[in-house]
C-alpha cells in the first residue's frame, strides 16, 4: 500500500462513494449545504444501519430469548451474533464478557454499581481530569455509598495527563483506576497500555473508557489489559441507546447487578432468587434489540472499509483544520501538545479570542456549520483550563476537506462580525 499524503484530500479510495452512504449529509440547511462538524457528539448513520434496524422492526420484530416461534428465533439469532461481533471487533477473549447497556453512560453506572461492595472506607479512586462526567459522578455516587475517596489525576500545561503525578497517585494503592483513552472535549490520547501497566502494578481495578476512541482507533483489549472497557454505538456510526460493557470475565461475574428483573434469573421464589449466569444476568429485561443490531450492522460497515487508509485521512484532516485555524488569527486552540509525537483524534477545541463560545456556534450554524459549544460534559477540565467553555470541531470518517474549507470560511465571517 502507498504511504498516504499529507494532502487531507490524496486518499486512496473512493471518499465521495462512502460518503454518500450517509444520507443526512446530502441536505442544505438555507443556502448552505450541511456541514456537519460534530461527529465527537453523535455521528452520522450510514443507509445499512438505517436498513438494518429497519427490516428488524418490518420483519423480525420480536422479544430475544423467550418465544417459541421463528420471529423470536430469527431476532435472537441476530441479537447474539452482534455480542460475538463486538468481541472480535475489540479482541475480547469470551462472547460473554460483552454486556449490550444503553451506553457508557450506564456502562460505567452498572460498574460502578457493581463495586459497591469491594470496595470500603478510604479506599481511593483515581479518575482522569479530563474525564466526561460519565466517568466522574458514577464514582462519586460510589464513594459516597462506600466512604471511598475521589483523587483526580492533574494534567500538564498543554492538558496531557501527568504521568509523574499519576505515578505519585499511585503510591496510595488506589482500589479503581478510571480513564478516558481519547478526551471527549480536546481530542488527547492517553497511552492507556502503559497507565494501565502501571495501576495493575499497585493491584487497581481498571476502567478505560473508549466512547471517543472506538471509531478512530483500533481497540484491542487484551493488548490494553484493562479490567474493563466501555463505549457507544452511536459514536461510531451506529444508532442511539446501545453501548457496550467489556469485562475481564474474573472481573466482570463478581459485579452485583444494578437492574434486577427478568432475563436475568435462573429461578425466583418469593423465598429466594439465584441470579442467572454472564451475560444475561447483567442484562435484566427487555433489551434495545433493533439497536443491537444497528451496532451490529456499523461494525460490518467499519470493517469493509480500509481502515488505515481512513485513519491516515482523518490525522491529516485534523493537521489542515489545525493549520487553517492557525492561520485565521486570532484563535485559541486548546489541548495540542508540545511534543510532536503527540495526535489528537477526531477534535479541535478552540475560541474566537475575547468572543463567547455560544455566540461563535451560533452564528456558524446560521451558516449551516454544525459544532458544539459549552462545557462538553467536562466541567472539572474546563476548570483546569480556566474557560468557562469552548468550541469544538470533531469530523468522522465522513468528513472532507471541502468541509474543513466551509468551516474556516464561516468563521471568518464570524470573526469579521464580531471582532
Amino acid at each position: 500500500m502507498k504511504p498516504a499524503s499529507s494532502s487531507p484530500s490524496a486518499v486512496l479510495f473512493d471518499h465521495q462513494a462512502l460518503r454518500d452512504q450517509f444520507p443526512a449529509l446530502k441536505q442544505t440547511i438555507g443556502e448552505h449545504p450541511l456541514c456537519y462538524l460534530d461527529t465527537a457528539a453523535t455521528s452520522q448513520k450510514p443507509q445499512a444501519v438505517i436498513d438494518a434496524m429497519t427490516e428488524y422492526y418490518q420483519l423480525n420484530n420480536a422479544n430475544v430469548h423467550r418465544g417459541a416461534h421463528q420471529l423470536s428465533a430469527r431476532a435472537t439469532q441476530q441479537y447474539e451474533a452482534v455480542r460475538q461481533q463486538v468481541a472480535e471487533f475489540i479482541h475480547a477473549q469470551r462472547q460473554d464478557e460483552i454486556i449490550f447497556t444503553h451506553g457508557t453512560t450506564e456502562s460505567i453506572n452498572m460498574l460502578a454499581y457493581g463495586l459497591t461492595s469491594q470496595l470500603k472506607l478510604n479506599d481511593v479512586i483515581l479518575i482522569d481530569t479530563a474525564a466526561h462526567h460519565a466517568n466522574i459522578v458514577p464514582w462519586q455516587e460510589l464513594a459516597k455509598r462506600t466512604g471511598a475517596v475521589i483523587k483526580p489525576i492533574p494534567l500538564t500545561i498543554d492538558a496531557q495527563l501527568d504521568m509523574a503525578a499519576f505515578e505519585r497517585l499511585l503510591s496510595c494503592k488506589p482500589k479503581v483506576v478510571a480513564l478516558c483513552h481519547v478526551s471527549n472535549a480536546l481530542g488527547t490520547v492517553n497511552p492507556v497500555n502503559e497507565l494501565v501497566a502501571k495501576a495493575k502494578a499497585v493491584g487497581a481495578i481498571t476502567l478505560v473508557d473508549g466512547a471517543q476512541a472506538i471509531a478512530h482507533l483500533a481497540v484491542d483489549v487484551q493488548q490494553i489489559d484493562c479490567d474493563f472497557y466501555v463505549f457507544s454505538g452511536h459514536k461510531m456510526y451506529g444508532p442511539t441507546g446501545v453501548g457496550i460493557l467489556y469485562g475481564r470475565y474474573s472481573q466482570l461475574d463478581q459485579l452485583t447487578p444494578m437492574l434486577t428483573g427478568g432475563e436475568m434469573i435462573k429461578s425466583v421464589s418469593f423465598e429466594h432468587t439465584e441470579f442467572g449466569a454472564l451475560p444475561n444476568r447483567l442484562e435484566a429485561g427487555t433489551p434495545a434489540i433493533a439497536e443491537v443490531i444497528g451496532l451490529g450492522a456499523a461494525i460490518t460497515f467499519l470493517q469493509l472499509l480500509p481502515r488505515e487508509q481512513l485513519q491516515a485521512h482523518e490525522h491529516n484532516l485534523i493537521h489542515y483544520l489545525q493549520q487553517q485555524l492557525h492561520q485565521l488569527g486570532a484563535i485559541e486552540l486548546y489541548g495540542i501538545s508540545k511534543d510532536k509525537n503527540a495526535i489528537n483524534i477526531g477534535i479541535v477545541a478552540f475560541n474566537l479570542k475575547g468572543e463567547h463560545h455560544q455566540d461563535v456556534g451560533i452564528l456558524l450554524d446560521q451558516q449551516a456549520v454544525a459544532i458544539r459549544c459549552g462545557h462538553h460534559c467536562a466541567m472539572p477540565l474546563m476548570h483546569s483550563l480556566n474557560l468557562g467553555g469552548c468550541c469544538r470541531a470533531s469530523i468522522g470518517i465522513y468528513t472532507n476537506k471541502q468541509d474543513v474549507d466551509q468551516f474556516i470560511h464561516a468563521l471568518n465571517a464570524v470573526k469579521e462580525l464580531l471582532l
